[in-house]
């Protein structure tokens, strides 16, 4: 609606790590991871605030080979950064992706499918925030200049509703934080790939 204020979803992190850091409480959180690289800044900024456990649930990467690849590149980056952090992972499924994406195989990237994409994946990571009992969730997807960074908060917001386990709003681009996270793909060698994860980005590159 015109007139009506943007939210600042970076200044909305910066007041909860601010509240964490007075408080010195850690909760646990859930940080649904899509690669490597989007994990690297996002992981130096929360560390210190939560104990997290990042979730690898990516059923839009295609091929298999390349969900593979790019889980062991995010178990390489935590283990060569020296972090304390367990990872889940999910079994590779396409078939949910594909499934959503009906319809849609010619939209471009932010368009219907790439939103489905987002709240399928989230509303998985606040169902094993819920069923594994913790504190919060969030993604590493608002580091990204190519994703709409308000529709991933407002759907993580509709989906704290739905699941009960508060949603870490943020957007991990502010304080140089993509920038960040290339400097740190370079400085860990890690693969960056030149599109999201489905075939239909592939195509569209």
């Amino acid at each position: 609606m015109d007139g009506v204020p943007k939210t600042n979803y970076g200044l909305l992190l910066d007041n909860k790590l601010k509240e964490l850091d007075k408080s010195g409480e850690r909760p646990t959180l859930l940080l649904h991871a899509c690669c490597a690289p989007c994990s690297s800044h996002t992981l130096t900024v929360l560390d210190k605030y939560f104990r997290i456990t990042l979730y690898f649930c990516n059923p839009n990467i295609a091929p298999e080979e390349e969900y593979i690849f790019r889980m062991n590149e995010l178990k390489r980056l935590v283990r060569e950064m020296a972090l304390d952090i367990p990872i889940i992972e999910e079994k590779y499924d396409p078939v949910p992706f594909y499934e959503l994406a009906k319809g849609l195989e010619e939209l471009p990237e932010r368009g219907e499918r790439c939103q489905k994409c987002i709240a399928y994946r989230l509303r998985k990571a606040g169902a094993k925030a819920k069923e594994l009992e913790f504190d919060m969730f969030t993604t590493t997807l608002t580091i990204s200049p190519h994703k709409d960074c308000a529709f991933i908060n407002e759907c993580g917001g509709q989906i704290q509703d739905e699941c009960g386990v508060p949603y870490l709003f943020s957007d991990f681009k502010k304080h140089d934080g993509y920038k960040h996270s290339i400097e740190l793909s370079k400085q860990y060698n890690l693969y960056r790939q030149n599109y999201c994860g489905c075939i239909y980005s592939k195509k569209s590159d």
